[in-house]
């Protein structure tokens, strides 16, 4: 099968066993095996993490904003109130969530490429004592910031709020242990460091603040967190019809996964990006953010100034050559993203090197 280098940040590159296992049987997603096959997933799920004795996983058929949605809208008691934190595209996501919901919150908005501020935060969660909840992602792609997660959690813990982890890319890519980080909900989907296919998402929730949603109003059917968990706990299946290929895939994902272990994978990754960052500064491109704030698993690349630089010829040069490469999305400077998640490792980083210097030399492009 032709293999394509995704250096978007997800879908990513998946290896042909996953590809293959998306061929199976067809079966009734009602059957015993089938229920056998999700009840694993679960608890595979949460054991990436090592959550087993502390938390449980709910699954939905959708891609990874359901799973976010999902958490947002069956959390927060209709006398809560939550804070987000917006410094990128899936922080503004995450508000618009809640505001569709009518849900009351309050924003600690700053720009696009900024690091928040740990003191600024604890001043808003000191103040404002209605807070109940505190949301925000660890891994902000538009960006390729690592948001500080042990302080946010510490703020969390020291102000009593509960905490809810958009972790869509950073989950299986970076070590989180529940049982050294206190996060009560963290969200992930199929399709990015765990490198299944896209289709589903999940939260991983601590079991006693889950169970205390069971109270709150549901506000949606498809998306409620304690239905779905509820229904799946009683008869071992999914609430509604589920995507029954891509759980097979997102099974082999995980098998694959505790094989190659999260230091094996973590290393991979972070082989990959170094030898990004030894293409770019050959080249002489600028990076967004400080080294100190970076991800490791996606680069902002400030883009040219040059007359001759257009984002899109340059994507399909690198797609004309089996590569695909990512615009950016709204940032403090106009940049363009490359990520080092999925099935790929250095040598893919190194052809994609090659191929760079390949292009700005052809068309003479500065890279300032």
């Amino acid at each position: 099968m032709k293999r394509n280098i995704l250096l978007n940040p997800g879908p990513a590159t998946t290896t042909d066993s996953v590809k293959q296992a998306l061929v199976v049987p067809d079966i009734c997603p009602r059957e015993q095996e089938f229920g056998d096959l999700t009840q694993a997933v679960l608890k595979k799920v949460v054991a990436v993490v090592n959550g087993e004795s502390t938390h449980s996983t709910v699954i939905f058929a959708g891609s990874g904003t359901a799973g976010v949605e999902a958490a947002l809208s069956s959390v927060v008691p209709k006398d809560g109130k939550i804070l987000l934190l917006d410094n990128g595209a899936y922080g503004k996501r995450a508000e618009t969530i809640i505001q569709a919901y009518g849900i009351s919150h309050r924003t600690y908005r700053i720009g696009w490429g900024e690091f928040p501020d740990i003191t600024e935060i604890e001043t808003i969660l000191k103040q404002d004592r209605e807070l109940t909840h505190f949301a925000f992602v660890h891994h902000e792609t538009t960006t390729g910031m690592l948001n500080p997660l042990p302080e946010l959690l510490e703020l969390c813990q020291k102000y009593e709020v509960d905490s809810i982890v958009d972790a869509m890319s950073s989950y299986a890519g970076l070590p989180i242990d529940l049982r050294e980080l206190p996060i009560d909900f963290l969200i992930s989907s199929s399709n990015k460091c765990i490198q299944g296919m896209a289709g589903t998402s999940f939260v991983i929730a601590n079991r006693e603040k889950l169970a205390k949603t069971e109270t709150i109003p549901a506000r949606n059917l498809y998306l409620n967190l304690w239905g779905n968990h509820s229904y799946i706990e009683k008869t071992g299946q999914f609430q509604f019809t589920p995507p029954v290929q891509i759980v097979y895939a997102l099974n082999t994902a995980l098998d694959e996964f505790f094989v190659e272990t999260q230091a094996g994978r973590t290393a991979r990754y972070f082989k990959a990006y170094e030898t990004l960052l030894e293409g770019l500064e050959e080249v002489g491109l600028e990076l967004l953010l400080p080294k100190s704030q970076h991800s490791k698993l996606l680069t902002a690349i400030v883009e040219p100034q040059s007359a001759n630089y257009n984002f899109m010829e340059m994507h399909d040069y690198f797609y004309q050559n089996d590569i695909t490469i990512y615009p950016g999305k709204g940032a403090k400077q106009d940049t363009f993203r490359i990520a080092n998640i999925g099935e790929i490792d250095y040598r893919d980083m190194q052809l994609f090197n090659q191929k760079l210097l390949q292009y700005f030399e052809e068309n003479n492009i500065s890279p300032v």
